[in-house]
């Protein structure tokens, strides 16, 4: 097995997938879509830390000497790419609250689809960091490929991709192009409209989480 090559996630705890029936909802309103992505966004981060380096260490407990372990690893470090990758941040930080925060401003053409950058900007230490890219929507996957792209010419290594939702279009062409990075999310739907939206998806998230549909 080739240690380098990325995997996909698709999560299938219970509590994720009550969540996601919710904000798919088209009747869903602004205060609970923007909640629950956070949370979902929190769910998804328990499973993609999950091998997260540790050490032992020794903890002197009220009552005796315990046995634990901390983290050992290198620092980790969440990039959204905005606007919408945005909603999932906080989330994330409940469980790793010591990690820097960078962002990627990129929209869609639309005639060609494709990616536009506009905005970048990442920890000076980027490069020394674990890396989790932010989401919540993996469409034609061009977003999260320049994404990663920019990030690793900063000098990252271990780079991981988290989303809500994603399309096999995307999926594929993330490992195309990056096959040493790991993608989780949260449903895995059928396919791309002619518009570049994934169907059944829920819209645009960006809108929805900001109430600027």
């Amino acid at each position: 097995m080739d240690c380098n090559k990325g995997q996909v996630f698709i999560m299938d705890h219970p509590l994720i997938q009550h969540k996601l029936s919710i904000i798919r909802r088209k009747e869903t309103g602004v205060k609970e879509f923007r909640e629950i992505v956070s949370e979902i966004a929190t769910l998804i981060a328990y499973e993609a830390t999950r091998n997260l380096q540790v050490s032992e260490t020794i903890v002197a407990t009220p009552v005796g000497l315990a046995k634990c372990h901390e983290l050992s690893g290198k620092k980790l470090a969440l990039v959204p790419i905005l606007r919408a990758g945005l909603g999932m941040v906080d989330g994330v930080l409940t469980l790793i609250p010591a990690a820097k925060v960078g962002h990627i401003g990129l929209y869609r053409d639309p005639a060609t689809l494709k990616p536009v950058k506009y905005y970048c900007k990442l920890p000076n230490d980027i490069g020394e960091r674990e890396v989790f890219v932010l989401d919540p929507m993996l469409a034609t996957g061009g977003s999260a490929i320049d994404a990663i792209r920019f990030i690793k010419d900063e000098g990252a290594v271990k780079i991981t991709l988290m989303n809500i939702i994603a399309a096999p279009e995307g999926i594929a062409a993330v490992q195309k192009a990056h096959p040493d990075v790991d993608i989780y999310c949260a449903a895995l739907d059928e396919r791309l409209n002619d518009h570049g939206y994934i169907v059944p998806g829920l819209g645009d998230a960006g809108d929805r989480i900001f109430g600027t549909k």
